[in-house]
């Protein structure tokens, strides 16, 4: 087994807790990890992006190739076209549809769309709307997660337990928030 996973948006929207609960879900269905660093502007606005790799096996580098990917994980959709480079051929996009206009320049969403089309492996959700029709604003980047969830190939139940971890010390609401913000995007990718 062998997953790369490159997980982007802006910064604010959530990405290092997405990159925390996959971690804890990896390691505890005993999978080597290995994460880049961050990069990018990490305060809110600016462009984040990050590399997880999972694997069965030993993993050399933290750094995925230019074609290498199998899953983008986005908070925005204007970032997960930023690194089609690095997906490969049967690679997933797992993206907001929503966008964070953050530059003067910011392409119309329907020229997006279109280059979503084009693409054989996409999953595009309105992750913001769905949290707020779920009384769940804060844990819209759960819902991507729960989307993605089939394409990283871990176990939905690995996953739950390791947002229960996550955000234990956070209290019984913020799990139970994220539990359903979890399960929302694995129904709709369904």
């Amino acid at each position: 087994m062998k997953t790369d996973i490159i997980l982007c948006g802006v910064g604010g929207q959530g990405i290092l807790s997405i990159a925390t609960i996959i971690g804890e879900a990896a390691m505890n269905d005993n999978l080597y990890i290995k994460q880049a660093e961050v990069h990018g502007m990490s305060q809110r606005g600016g462009a984040v992006q990050s590399n997880l790799r999972l694997s069965d096996r030993p993993i050399h580098s933290d750094l995925i190739s230019l074609g290498g990917a199998d899953v983008i994980i986005s908070m925005e959709p204007m970032e997960a076209l930023r690194y089609l480079p690095y997906l490969g051929k049967e690679g997933w996009i797992i993206t907001s549809s929503a966008p964070f206009v953050n530059i003067p320049n910011y392409p119309d969403i329907e020229v997006l769309k279109k280059d979503y089309e084009r693409l054989p492996h996409v999953i595009s959700l309105d992750i913001e709307a769905l949290a707020k029709d779920n009384n769940i604003p804060r844990s819209a980047n759960v819902i991507l997660l729960g989307a993605a969830q089939k394409a990283l190939g871990i176990p939905f139940e690995k996953l739950e337990a390791a947002v229960r971890r996550v955000f234990g010390r956070k209290g019984d609401a913020i799990v139970e928030a994220n539990i359903k913000a979890l399960s929302i995007g694995r129904e709709a990718q369904l």
